[in-house]
């Protein structure tokens, strides 16, 4: 897969143009599936929230940005509907928009959907994460981001190698502080970004690149 990892989404023109590289044609000429199951497990979620993701009316641009199609694949209902119909679906699509919300939640159904295991097969898809959407491909979240009790902890599906705290927006802004985050480094045993929400991450055949407009860092607790 081609990875865009971001903290609020497609917040600014150097995040849009990493997208469109990723995607290698225009956004109107790609399809997308927006996967919202994340946002249920945040207890700070509720459905309206739920439905401006889905809808494209949030102010996290997303949805909205002027895909050719969009539809909505929620992991929870997959189990019951079998995988010759709902794998179709995501082998079609151009990129999978993905909520944040609680990542372990989400990393839970992406195991039990069968999601998870499909990651590696999809060699030209795009997925866009939008803080926990991101954080569930990294190897741990951190036990200051755990909200839904999961059953591996504050474990993820490890695709990439380094972690990432998002929302580092500087002392006064809504998010996290860099004193929080490096709090939050110092409890993982692999290196962590942290970004703010002018800040992405891209991965591509292993290669990382950040993109921002913002403020970000690099922090390794071993070193």
């Amino acid at each position: 897969m081609k990875l865009l990892l971001t903290s609020a989404g497609v917040t600014n023109p150097s995040i849009h143009d990493a997208l469109l590289d990723l995607l290698g044609r225009p956004i109107g000429d790609s399809t997308a599936l927006c996967i919202p199951t994340a946002q249920y497990g945040h207890p700070m979620v509720d459905p309206a929230m739920t439905w401006r993701f889905i809808s494209g009316t949030s102010d996290l641009a997303m949805c909205g940005l002027g895909w050719k199609s969009v539809g909505v694949l929620e992991l929870t209902a997959l189990p019951s509907i079998g995988q010759e119909r709902w794998v179709p679906w995501v082998r079609e699509a151009d990129a999978l928009l993905v909520a944040g919300g609680d990542a372990g939640y989400l990393s839970h159904w992406m195991r039990q959907s069968g999601l998870a295991d499909l990651l590696p097969s999809l060699h030209d898809t795009v997925w866009v994460g939008l803080s926990a959407g991101s954080m569930v491909l990294t190897p741990r979240v951190g036990s200051a981001f755990v909200q839904w009790e999961s059953p591996a902890g504050d474990e993820a599906l490890g695709v990439v190698d380094f972690s990432i705290c998002p929302h580092v927006n500087g002392e006064g802004r809504p998010g996290n502080t860099m004193a929080e985050a490096q709090v939050w480094a110092a409890g993982l045993p692999n290196p962590g970004y942290v970004i703010d929400d002018e800040t992405a991450i891209t991965v591509v055949d292993g290669s990382v690149d950040v993109v921002s407009e913002g403020r970000w860092a690099l922090l390794d607790a071993a070193s």
